[in-house]
């Protein structure tokens, strides 16, 4: 449970989820508590629902999809994890660089090939679940530290959190699908199912694993975002290149910028094993043997690496792209959970589910598809 949980946490709290909430906070001040309160109680309704279909089931999202429309669960969800793991790759250069002041590229390489040694280890399994879990208590406690020391407006931002005001749909969709967008909901469930813990005998666990999940990646959010503002209130001009870096460092000085080094190099690390792991469970079967999958999983990075280098984007750029490109994807595998949550309970053993949780999760599904839609046009004009 504390693997499934710590994977989907330390997926989500990303090189991405650092630079947007660092962005989104520059650009709203305290506005921006709004769009992080309604993206933690969207992402709440949508990852009870898929963790509970995919676990009471047994079947991976692929598994499930491919038996509702074949070839759906593996190209939709495997597509959004290539994109968030160049984005990963990029972002773990960036936090070696601000760690280290090595090149951002030559840092994604490195960060790629300490990845590959993880999965190459004999004990991969136990491995992952111990070094995510510490990867991301690191990063709270350095976030907690330079939350309390920016000493951020809280008044203003609890305000702003029921009376926003201003309210940006590119925002909200970008939030959500750097949470629980692309392969990261998926990340812990199917965790859960390759460790054995699915059935509905299990309900109780999951349900309570996969909120505890939503919470870690919840307050980090809270604590970059405080830790942002308070160094934005006060009028300092943050760099538009690697802002949340340049606000560690105006808050806590060199040992502010060397912690962000540490806490982006940790979230691109951990991310990138997320991302991998569950990429490469979208497209093999429960059958395939675990030493297989990681050598799978070895080649994925590889491709990745090589596609972050021939790209050659601005790293703050692909993360910014990469969330919001996987938040227009979500609502099309989240409605893919509803419909087997609502049609197929043959899939869940005959098990009902709840009819509270199909109605949050159809309200998720409608706001999903409405901010999808708005934010669409913030795409286009990101690369226009």
């Amino acid at each position: 449970m504390a693997g499934a949980m710590f994977l989907m946490a330390t997926s989500a709290i990303g090189p991405g989820f650092l630079t947007q909430t660092s962005v989104f906070t520059v650009q709203m001040g305290a506005a921006f508590a709004f769009a992080i309160l309604l993206s933690i109680l969207v992402d709440i309704a949508i990852q009870l629902n898929v963790w509970r279909v995919l676990c009471v089931s047994g079947l991976r999202a692929n598994e499930l999809g491919n038996t509702v429309l074949p070839g759906l669960g593996w190209f939709l969800v495997f597509i959004g994890g290539v994109v968030f793991n160049i984005g990963n790759i990029a972002g773990s250069g960036l936090g070696l660089n601000a760690m280290l002041g090595i090149d951002a590229r030559i840092g994604g390489v490195v960060s790629a090939a300490i990845a590959i040694f993880i999965f190459l280890s004999k004990k991969a399994g136990i491995a992952l679940d111990r070094i995510v879990a510490a990867l991301g208590a690191i990063m709270i406690l350095l976030m907690l530290y330079v939350a309390i020391v920016s000493q951020p407006p809280v008044g203003e931002a609890l305000k702003n959190a029921v009376m926003p005001e201003q309210i940006d749909f590119f925002v909200i969709t970008t939030l959500i699908g750097g949470t629980v967008g692309g392969y990261i909901t998926f990340a812990g469930a199917h965790r859960l199912i390759d460790s054995g813990l699915s059935g509905p005998e299990h309900v109780k666990d999951i349900t309570t694993t996969s909120v505890m999940g939503i919470i870690i990646t919840g307050v980090m959010r809270v604590l970059l975002f405080l830790a942002v503002l308070g160094v934005a209130a006060t009028g300092v001009a943050l760099s538009e290149d690697n802002t949340a870096a340049d606000a560690f460092f105006h808050a806590a000085g060199d040992f502010g910028l060397r912690a962000f080094g540490v806490v982006l190099f940790a979230a691109g690390l951990s991310s990138v094993i997320g991302a991998s792991y569950t990429s490469i469970t979208f497209v093999t079967t429960q059958r395939v043997a675990p030493r297989i999958r990681n050598f799978l999983t070895v080649g994925f990075v590889i491709g990745c690496t090589i596609l972050f280098v021939i790209l050659n984007s601005a790293p703050q750029k692909l993360l910014i792209f990469a969330g919001a490109f996987n938040g227009i994807i979500l609502p099309i595998a989240f409605a893919l959970v509803m419909w087997v949550a609502f049609r197929r309970r043959d899939l869940l053993g005959g098990v009902k589910h709840p009819v509270w949780l199909l109605v949050a999760g159809s309200l998720a599904l409608i706001l999903e598809i409405y901010i999808g839609i708005k934010a669409f046009s913030g795409i286009v004009n990101m690369w226009a």
